[in-house]
């Protein structure tokens, strides 16, 4: 159907099934099928007619002026004037042409003389300035007078048609856009002929200030010649096949400039001449005619509403929101495929600034493409159509397009069906709502409450979250500053005092906090912050401010504060627990010993410990005097750092002199030694080497658990020696341990340490253990300074204690 609900033809639309489950094998309609369906019905039912109605209403006018010279009835005049197009042997179209033109006298008339058949018919009556001229055409006239003929309808986009059709292409033009003039320089596009429709669709409003050629020729109120478009300006048409030369020209009627029409050709031009430039001012002003004779803005506010939108547009005025009455659009499977705007009420904005007298009679996707995607307005309004049900969203974006440039906008929309007709309405959001929606919902997450004293009238004004925080119903009486004490805790009357007196008397901002009890008996914690509104003399007129419940941060406070005491208590807990590890340490093992000489050894130890005093760790070594003459060489490192990885250490250590006196092997003491870690004390575990060496013999007895290998530097060259297999102490109650022998020779060397000498954390261990052997290589004669050296050059980065223990054979 058409807007008033009448059907299409079946020829001009795409079929559909209407909303809902497909009937009789059709598919089911959709938002974009619809698109596609209205674009290629637009504007067709107002070209198939025009071609023949031009023709007969130029020979009609030309029987007209034969009668009016005494050619008889309009019978007679009319075989006379075939009779004289037989003799002239020139088309009847053309003769009809040529004696409009000598018997007007306008624009067109000056623009193309008349040729001779023609003024033998006018007679005498006819100007000379209108008699035959030697090169005239009369083609031309024909096509001028057709294309007058063409715009005698009044409408805009027929007019543009016929004059592209009849005149202008003739001249070699592309295209033709007429444009109206709005208010304050805005453009609206009332016809346009040569363009493609998605061109046009993106031009059909130029907001003011845009600058386009059209604009500037209405500003200067002057016609403009462009041989090749000039870089920079925005306009209609910039594409391949309309990008050449253009005519730009404005559209006026007794001095009034109405409209600007702007014509576009493929190619670049050379300057026209002077008979194309007077053709082309007489069809301005032939199209002036069919513009508005008033603002287009102006005309759209008393444009009137669709007889079929009927009562439904007395609803839309009656509403507060911009309005819209659709129409549904059917084909002949009576499936909706679109809507018509039947009415826009007198609040109508619509979303890309259009005025709505260009948007009543258009179809809906016409009107708002963008809307067909998944889930948009039209699939919304299809629904309601359908089903009746009513749809509202207090916030959905809306999108349209002005010259390919998306709009978004966000509104509040709601949809209604009465009868066969759609009621839409929306609310545009506007800066200062989403300010206020913005403002509320702040006030909300921030729990707080505004209010006003009016202190000439005693009037108060709370907002909603305010009652919200004093528990009290909106309808109740709202509570005045005076009686604020009455509210608070007693202990807070004297700082509700103090706030008032500064507030009141001294006529000063002031804040404080107080503990509210509501009236649902809960209490909260408030903070009141306000200000005194005076006049010039000084006189308060009205106190406002506001109430926060701070309750959360209140007990936040008090949380963090008592875990501020709980953590201080155990920083000193802590301080003291290492302080008491360290002095254990540094008594068992002090930093710097000097070198020991016994039974054929000299023994020497560095140990240094970790950098941060919260690191103290585990590491130990013993080097004593057995009672069958012996010597006990041992080293470790207890896991973690601390008081306990100190008392692990004592532990051990003194635990491997008292096993060593029983006389057994290394391997056996590490069996006992891992026995103790695993079942008397509280989870330690560590590495360790321990070492049984005759001095008679010189015959070390060595076995690991875990622990990286001794080196021996002999002859100036340092080796890690064969690591016997062996699991670190207290990982298992019962592990197995084995034993390696190694001759010691005089002027041996022997070093033993914990892995804060090599480890790093960039390499493995490995690497690093390569790197130790290349210094120990290189060992000055003095053990001790070998000793210092291997710790002064030591890449360790794990800032772990150290032990190095270096043996000497003599």
């Amino acid at each position: 159907m058409r807007g008033d609900g009448t059907r299409l033809g079946q020829e001009h639309t795409p079929e559909h099934t209407p909303y809902g489950a497909p009937e009789h094998g059709h598919r089911e309609a959709r938002p974009l099928d619809a698109l596609a369906g209205t674009i290629e019905q637009l504007r067709r039912d107002l070209t198939l007619s025009q071609e023949s109605a031009d023709a007969r209403a130029l020979i009609g006018i030309a029987t007209g002026i034969l009668v009016e010279r005494g050619q008889g009835g309009p019978a007679e005049a009319a075989l006379h004037l075939e009779r004289l197009a037989e003799s002239a042997r020139v088309p009847l179209l053309e003769l009809a042409a040529d004696i409009v033109n000598g018997a007007a006298g306008d624009h067109v008339a000056d623009s193309l003389p008349m040729t001779a058949p023609a003024a033998s018919a006018a007679g005498s009556s006819v100007p000379s300035q209108h008699r035959p001229e030697d090169g005239a055409r009369p083609g031309n006239v024909l096509r001028l007078r057709a294309a007058e003929t063409g715009s005698m309808t009044g409408d805009a986009q027929t007019a543009a048609n016929s004059l592209f059709e009849q005149a202008l292409a003739p001249l070699g033009a592309g295209a033709l856009a007429l444009w109206a003039a709005g208010r304050d320089g805005a453009l609206i596009l009332a016809g346009h002929a040569g363009f493609s429709r998605g061109e046009a669709d993106r031009w059909r409003y130029v907001p003011p200030g845009v600058g386009t050629w059209a604009q500037q020729v209405l500003t200067e109120r002057r016609p403009r010649w462009y041989g090749s478009l000039p870089a920079g300006a925005p306009g209609i048409g910039l594409r391949h096949g309309t990008d050449g030369a253009r005519s730009i020209l404005p559209a006026e009627v007794g001095g009034r400039i109405l409209g600007v029409l702007e014509v576009c050709w493929p190619q670049p031009q050379p300057p026209l001449s002077g008979a194309a430039t007077r053709q082309l001012d007489a069809l301005a002003d032939l199209c002036a005619h069919t513009l508005p004779g008033t603002d287009v803005s102006a005309a759209a506010a008393g444009s009137p509403p669709d007889e079929k939108a009927g009562p439904l547009a007395d609803l839309a005025d009656g509403l507060l929101d911009p309005a819209l009455v659709l129409l549904p659009l059917l084909n002949e499977q009576n499936s909706v495929v679109d809507f018509h705007i039947a009415y826009a009420n007198e609040r109508f904005t619509d979303l890309a600034g259009r005025p709505k007298a260009l948007l009543t009679g258009m179809r809906w996707l016409e009107a708002y493409p963008l809307s067909a995607h998944q889930g948009g307005l039209y699939e919304h309004l299809l629904r309601v159509h359908a089903t009746g049900e009513p749809f509202r969203s207090g916030r959905m974006t809306l999108n349209s397009q002005v010259d390919e440039v998306p709009l978004v906008s966000v509104a509040s929309v709601g949809i209604g069906r009465y009868g066969d007709s759609v009621l839409l309405s929306w609310r545009l959001e506007d800066e200062a709502t989403r300010l206020a929606s913005l403002l509320q919902h702040a006030q909300r997450l921030g729990r707080i409450g505004g209010f006003e004293e009016n202190a000439v009238t005693g009037d108060i004004l709370w907002n909603s979250q305010l009652y919200t925080l004093f528990g009290l119903p909106p309808t109740s009486s709202a509570v005045p500053l005076e009686r604020l004490h009455h509210h608070a805790h007693s202990d807070d009357s004297v700082a509700i005092g103090r706030f008032l007196r500064t507030l009141l008397h001294h006529r000063h901002s002031a804040s404080t906090a107080f503990r509210l009890r509501r009236a649902d008996g809960v209490m909260r914690h408030i903070r009141i912050v306000a200000e005194p509104v005076t006049d010039p003399s000084g006189t308060i007129l009205s106190v406002r401010g506001a109430y926060q419940d701070v309750s959360s941060q209140h007990w936040t406070e008090v949380a963090l504060a008592a875990t501020r005491d709980r953590l201080a208590d155990s920083e000193e807990q802590s301080a003291a627990r290492s302080r008491l590890a360290l002095q254990l340490q540094q008594a068992i093992m002090p930093p710097t010993r000097d070198a020991v000489e016994t039974s054929g050894l000299l023994v020497a130890v560095r140990y240094r410990p970790a950098e941060e005093e919260h690191l103290v760790g585990g590491d130990w070594y013993d080097a004593v005097a057995l009672p069958d003459g012996k010597v006990l060489l041992a080293v470790g490192d207890v896991a973690g750092h601390g008081i306990h990885a100190a008392t692990g250490m004592v532990v051990l250590r003194n635990a491997l002199r008292g096993l060593a006196a029983t006389g057994a092997g290394p391997a056996q003491l590490l069996g006992w030694l891992n026995a103790v870690a695993h079942h008397l004390t509280e989870q330690v575990t560590a590495t360790a080497i321990c070492g049984i060496f005759d001095p008679a013999t010189r015959l070390l007895r060595w076995a690991r658990a875990g622990h990286p290998p001794p080196v021996l530097v002999r002859d100036g060259a340092a080796a890690a020696l064969p690591m016997p297999p062996g699991i670190l102490l207290g990982a298992i109650g019962e592990a197995p341990y084995t034993e390696s022998e190694l001759m010691l020779e005089a002027g041996d060397r022997l070093l033993m340490y914990t892995d804060g000498l090599i480890e790093r954390r960039d390499r493995s261990v490995q690497e690093s253990l390569e790197q130790l052997l290349a210094l120990a290589g290189t060992a000055p004669p003095e053990l001790e300074k070998h000793l210092d050296r291997l710790l002064t050059h030591s890449r360790s980065d794990t800032d772990d204690d150290t032990c190095l223990i270096g043996i000497e054979v003599r």
